[in-house]
C-alpha cells in the first residue's frame, strides 16, 4: 500500500507520520509533565526525552489513540526522571506569570483569581501524585475515561474508582486549605 506521496507505508504507520501522532500532543504532554515534575525545566527535559522515545518506538505505534500513547511515554518518563532523583522547584508555577495572553482585569477580580489558583496548586500539591495525575489528565487535559485506560494501562473501571477517590481527595484538600486560609476569630 502506498500514500499519496508514492512512499510505501509501514504496517504500524498505516498512512500516520510521527508528525501526526505526536506533534498535535506536545503541548498536553507539556502541561503534563509540569505538573508531574513540578518545574518548567525538568518539563521541557522530560517532554523532550518522551519525544525521544516516541520516535525511537515510533514502529511499534499500531494505530489508534496517539494522544494517549504519547502521553503514557511521557507519564513513564516523568516517573523514571522522579527515580533518578532530580529536585523540583519549590516555587509553585504562577499561572499569571508565565501566561502569555492577559486578561485586563480589574485589580480586585485580579486578586480573586490569583487567590483561586494558589488555591487550587496548593490543594493539588496536597494530594497523592497518582490523584495528581488523574485529575490533571482528566480534568486539566480532557483525556476520555477510556483514554485515561490507555495511558494508563488500567481498565477503565480502575480509571473511574480512582478518579472518585481522586476527586474527593480533592475536595477535602481544597476545603483543608480554605479552614488554613480563614484567620482565627
Amino acid at each position: 500500500m502506498s500514500n499519496l506521496l508514492g512512499r510505501q507505508a509501514a504496517p504500524a504507520d498505516i498512512g500516520q507520520t510521527f508528525d501526526d501522532v505526536v506533534l498535535p500532543h506536545l503541548d498536553a504532554a507539556r502541561r503534563l509533565a509540569r505538573w508531574l515534575t513540578g518545574n518548567n525545566d525538568d518539563a521541557d527535559d522530560v517532554v523532550q526525552e518522551a519525544s525521544l522515545r516516541a520516535f525511537r518506538y515510533f514502529r511499534t505505534f499500531s494505530g489508534g489513540n496517539g494522544r494517549a500513547w504519547f502521553l503514557s511515554i511521557v507519564r513513564h518518563t516523568c516517573w523514571r526522571w522522579r527515580r533518578r532523583g532530580f529536585q523540583t522547584e519549590t516555587e509553585p508555577f504562577d499561572e499569571e506569570r508565565h501566561s502569555s495572553v492577559r486578561e485586563a482585569l480589574d485589580p480586585e477580580a485580579l486578586l480573586l483569581q490569583i487567590d483561586d489558583m494558589t488555591l487550587i496548586d496548593r490543594a493539588l500539591n496536597r494530594l497523592p501524585a497518582r490523584f495528581r495525575e488523574l485529575l490533571v489528565l482528566r480534568e486539566l487535559e480532557g483525556l476520555s475515561y477510556q483514554e485515561l485506560a490507555d495511558t494508563l494501562g488500567v481498565p477503565p473501571g480502575t480509571v473511574m474508582s480512582g478518579l472518585s477517590r481522586a476527586r474527593r481527595a480533592f475536595h477535602d484538600a481544597v476545603v483543608s486549605a480554605l479552614n488554613q486560609s480563614v484567620p482565627a476569630a
